[in-house]
């Protein structure tokens, strides 16, 4: 008997932990945000948009969720992460220009501060603020004093690489010869001398992410979880058996490349079915005409990139099958998309590399790629592939560089869907507050902050709208002199030398999102009017053009 009484008391005690612990998970029910992000990868470059490469996670995600196919971003790294969490243009909140890259008649001026600045409150401040667990791993980009680190914007966690780029190895090599050699990282609020030897950026970032979740498991709080991929960045870095996975794949060479995802994309109803396609864009090198040195070179830059990719989505499929496995999944609205389009670059173009004592220490010998001690990026014709049916690439504001992939699932997301409606990267935050309950505030520690301009999505979401912005919104960026204005499927855009002329054109993006037909001289008075509109948006976030 009085076994079985201390067999029912255990039993009662166990029960009330249960319950217990169910109050306490009761008490906050609001979802958890799992925000992914990689890093100069080409709209075409998943497989639910047209690739080639195996992302089965990812393609999952698209599956479950909402697929984006008209999502715009800024031109390159800083500028969108700003906006990003933010909530607001890049030039409110401190990265009008890259920090790396502000021109002297823009420094010290309002919105070229360089770093994410104090007219803003960070989407991780705002939801700390209101109870969530806020970590944050991978590229930060956006300050590299201690009051500009992720910590002191909110990330109760974070181990982060404060750079552009950097090696995806422990060695910490960065990214320019000329100041930026060795990367710079930080684990909170502390910089790191040296990273472990098994280091390897897309693991290492996921296995951050996933013990800072594991460690508050079971206390009631939701989470954001910022998982910042480097993948697929440069320089081009990736273990076995992701390293040998595409050999041969690519000996086609880029051209053909760029074809069969344009090919995919209208099977897969991405874009119009009598879309023209772009040709070979006047800066990139006829296949043909390369050396077979030439093209087992470039060929051997390609499969290591698929092969980055597919270790990205690979990661990505780790973390949320974690999140399965503690019970979080069903009750996380996952975002992925990538910051800008896929790079033009070789390692060699960036500023200083050419001919430096540093760039000469690395062997990017064909048999190296991928390997520590190489340093290659794979160049502005596989760039152009990646873009698939869209035009240019990174630096510019053509689609190739500004359009994303972007998927969205979880709760109150009606998934399995394709949403063609315009977005842009300042509505994630608002997207994200709305979904959580959280109103964005007027001030943060006392100071008054910027308000968001960007559009909730939770009405695409939900499947009760099909529009973010209606037929009369006008939406403009502008980022190293490159401008653009939308108005529906209308877009103007002047792109920069050296990659344009920096005239004005007109586009109808339903029928030419390859912007192969300009209606400049058809539809005069529709171009005036999205010019003087980027007038106005320049005016009224404080644009500041280099000469």
């Amino acid at each position: 008997m009085r076994l079985y009484r201390l067999s029912l008391i255990a039993i009662l005690v166990l029960v009330w932990g249960v319950f217990s612990v169910s109050c306490d998970r009761a008490v906050d029910q609001r979802p958890n945000i799992l925000l992914v992000m990689a890093d100069d990868m080409g709209w075409t470059d998943l497989g639910s948009f047209g690739s080639e490469i195996e992302t089965p996670n990812l393609d999952a995600l698209a599956q479950r969720g909402v697929k984006f196919t008209d999502f715009y971003t800024s031109v390159s790294c800083s500028p969108t992460r700003s906006m990003l969490l933010s909530g607001t243009d890049n030039h409110i909140a401190g990265l009008g220009n890259m920090g790396e890259m502000i021109a002297p008649e823009q420094r010290g001026k309002p919105g070229y501060e360089g770093h994410l600045n104090d007219r803003v409150v960070s989407l991780a401040e705002v939801l700390r603020g209101e109870g969530y667990h806020t970590y944050m791993a991978g590229k930060w980009h956006l300050g590299h004093e201690p009051e500009y680190f992720p910590h002191a914007r909110g990330f109760e966690r974070s181990f982060s690489m404060l750079f552009g780029g950097a090696s995806y190895w422990s060695d910490m090599f960065g990214m320019l010869a000329e100041h930026e050699e060795v990367a710079e990282y930080v684990m909170d609020d502390k910089r790191l001398d040296k990273l472990p030897k098994d280091f390897y950026a897309t693991r290492s970032y996921t296995d951050f992410l996933i013990e800072s979740i594991r460690k508050n498991r079971g206390d009631g709080k939701p989470f954001l979880a910022y998982l910042a991929f480097t993948a697929p960045h440069d320089p081009l870095h990736v273990p076995e058996p992701w390293l040998r996975k595409y050999r041969g794949s690519y000996n086609d060479g880029y051209e053909v490349l760029k074809t069969k995802r344009a090919v995919a994309a209208k099977r897969m109803g991405l874009v119009s079915n009598n879309a023209p396609a772009p040709g070979r864009y006047q800066m990139v090198k006829a296949w043909d005409s390369l050396s077979k040195e030439q093209q087992a070179l470039e060929s051997r830059a390609m499969e290591v990139y698929a092969g980055m990719v597919n270790n990205m989505d690979y990661h990505f499929g780790r973390i949320v099958e974690f999140l399965k496995d503690i019970g979080e999944y069903e009750n996380t609205i996952v975002i992925f998309l990538s910051d800008n389009g896929p790079n033009p670059w070789y390692s060699e173009d960036y500023p200083g590399n050419q001919g430096s004592k540093w760039f000469a220490q690395f062997d990017n010998s064909i048999d190296n790629l991928g390997h520590p001690t190489s340093h290659y990026a794979y160049g502005m014709g596989w760039g152009s592939a990646s873009a698939g049916p869209l035009d240019l690439f990174k630096m510019t504001v053509g689609e190739g560089g500004i359009r994303s992939p972007m998927l969205i699932a979880g709760p109150g997301v009606k998934g399995g869907r394709q949403a063609d409606a315009f977005a842009y990267v300042w509505d994630i935050m608002p997207t994200i507050l709305e979904l959580a309950g959280i109103a964005h505030p007027e001030k943060h520690q006392g100071r008054q902050v910027e308000r968001m301009r960007g559009k909730s999505l939770k009405g695409v979401l939900t499947g009760s709208t099909k529009a973010v912005y209606d037929e009369n919104d006008l939406v403009g960026g502008e980022m190293q002199n490159g401008k653009w204005m939308r108005q529906g499927n209308f877009k103007a855009v002047s792109v920069a030398p050296p990659y344009g002329t920096g005239n004005w054109q007109l586009y109808n993006l339903a029928d030419d999102p390859g912007e192969t037909h300009n209606l400049a001289k058809e539809q005069p008075e529709t171009l005036k009017k999205l010019q003087m509109a980027w007038d106005r948006y320049a005016k009224d976030v404080g644009v500041v053009l280099s000469k």
